[in-house]
């Protein structure tokens, strides 16, 4: 049976025949190019070919989403490809063969739970603002430049500049998990050359002693008869209040006067050092017969305190220290050891720093004391003269 002709007006009229579950219509000057009719209503333009003695097909579009000469072009296209070797086929295969960055995502964070301490901060940021826009998206379709807008257009829509950074960050990290793991379409990372303006978010809020002192008292008055405790020991130490609510009463040493971290923020363990004062708050909080923590959650003996949020923002508004945060306790427990002439160095040590630079903010509290110090001198001199 000679085959049915393929032209731009034949197209418009083309039907499947009578009693037949599809019919084909082929071009004259295209080899393979074909528009397929079945018997339920549909028709689709395909380009076939023969590929290592196989007959293989490749679909350019529906009719009604593409017209005739647009189809033609593109079976023309795929025609050369296939003289040359080619196999668009193939190449379509292959292309959906690489999967959504939803797909990596969740690989991305089967890993976070495993290594990650800041899990939830990384699994928030991805189920509220990288896979609503990137996940039903192929990883070669994420473009540099597009990833660049949207970054844009978070910081538009009020997203705090550091907000933007750690998204990049954790969208950029799903990319070199990915290209570590093999995946297909991790070979380029979209976010690596995006550019971010420097980002100084370092907060530095310091409480002198009469503030403290107002502190401590309005944390006595307290519904929770642990905060006074908590902020007691968070300015004798300096230490983090993660690190503080999790302390188990095993790792408090008395003789050596310290309290053992098993794991801190940079991943190391270190022995906090305790002033007597700290050791004397310390000794008064009640320990019932078997307590694992220091401070245990009302709920559950058997885990730990997690949160001091609601008595700690009553205790401030009460103390007028609007602003004032729980990790601003650590600046203002190192500002006192700077001010008493205690060394960087050594204040670093203290507070668990990964390196110097971290240290380096209270270098201006060092300043005063020195300040302080030939101010005093200049002082004697004058009385001698």
């Amino acid at each position: 049976m000679p085959k049915l002709t393929l032209t731009a007006s034949s197209a418009l009229l083309a039907q499947c025949e009578p009693d037949k579950r599809k019919t084909d219509y082929y071009d004259n000057t295209v080899t393979g190019f074909v528009l397929e009719c079945r018997s339920t209503g549909g028709r689709t333009y395909y380009l076939r070919f023969d590929q290592a003695g196989r007959q293989k097909q490749f679909k350019i579009g529906r009719y009604e989403d593409i017209t005739f000469a647009a189809a033609k072009k593109a079976a023309q296209r795929l025609r050369s490809e296939v003289v040359m070797g080619g196999d668009p086929s193939a190449r379509k295969a292959e292309a959906k063969a690489v999967p959504l960055y939803a797909e990596l995502a969740a690989q991305h964070l089967a890993d976070a739970k495993l290594h990650q301490r800041s899990y939830d901060t990384t699994e928030g940021y991805m189920r509220l603002h990288i896979v609503p826009r990137w996940g039903r998206t192929r990883l070669t379709d994420i473009d540099g430049r597009a990833v660049a807008q949207w970054l844009d257009d978070k910081r538009s829509e009020g997203l705090a500049p550091g907000t933007v950074v750690k998204i990049k960050a954790i969208f950029g990290r799903s990319f070199e998990l990915g290209a570590r793991w093999g995946i297909a379409g991790c070979e380029r990372n979209p976010v690596r050359g995006i550019q971010s303006k420097p980002l100084n978010n370092a907060r530095e809020r310091y409480i002198n002693a009469d503030e403290a002192a107002r502190l401590l008292a309005a944390a006595e008055q307290s519904r929770n008869p642990l905060l006074a405790p908590i902020v007691g020991l968070l300015l004798k130490t300096g230490m983090r209040v993660s690190e503080l609510l999790s302390a188990r009463w095993e790792n408090v040493d008395v003789g050596r006067r310290t309290l053992f971290v098993p794991t801190s923020k940079n991943g190391r363990s270190r022995h906090v050092p305790l002033a007597q004062a700290a050791l004397d708050i310390i000794a008064r909080l009640p320990k019932a017969t078997g307590a694992v923590y220091l401070f245990p959650s009302p709920k559950d003996a058997k885990k730990h305190l997690t949160t001091i949020k609601h008595g700690w923002q009553t205790a401030r508004d009460a103390a007028v220290l609007p602003g004032l945060r729980i990790h601003d306790l650590r600046h203002s427990a190192a500002s006192f050891m700077v001010n008493s002439g205690v060394d960087l160095f050594a204040v670093g040590k203290v507070l668990g720093h990964a390196n110097v630079a971290s240290s380096a903010r209270y270098a201006h509290l060092a300043n005063d004391t020195l300040l302080a110090a030939v101010e005093a001198g200049a002082a004697k001199q004058a009385q001698s003269a």
